[in-house]
């Protein structure tokens, strides 16, 4: 099952990736590589605790809510008649697709959204130092 869920991601990622290219056409590279990392910042919530950073964690990682935020550019950007085809803006649908495409691209290396218990502890299995928890059938 782990395989499958992480060949529907790999297909997402493809999907996410085609999409924002043809957004945004091949110069759009500078803005994918500064922002597909930044979800990862999140981590520096568990300085916190790591409840909190898990729910931060999640909250970046989630793709509901990135296809959510998409689903809102729609509404308030709607009346721009350019807005899908505007090649020189940095816009909502297009930091919800890299976004979204982190997310796929760490689930298809089986990082998965954290348990508050644990940053090893995802709902793809247990990872890192943790692995050895995984049952294995």
């Amino acid at each position: 099952m782990k395989t499958t869920l992480k060949l529907e991601q790999l297909g997402l990622l493809i999907l996410f990736l085609t999409l924002y290219f043809f957004i945004q056409g091949f110069e759009g590279w500078k803005l994918f590589l500064i922002l597909f990392f930044v979800p990862d910042l999140s981590f520096f919530f568990y300085l916190i605790n790591k409840k909190i950073g898990a729910f931060a964690y999640n909250f970046m990682h989630h793709q509901g809510v990135w296809a959510f935020v998409i689903f809102l550019s729609f509404i308030f950007e709607f009346t721009d008649k350019n807005f899908l085809f505007n090649k020189n803006s940095i816009n909502i649908l297009s930091i919800s697709l890299i976004f979204l495409s982190h997310s796929a691209f760490d689930r298809v290396l089986g990082y998965g959204l954290k348990f508050p218990d644990s940053p090893d502890h995802t709902h793809l299995g247990w990872i890192g130092k943790s692995k050895h928890k995984n049952h294995n059938p």
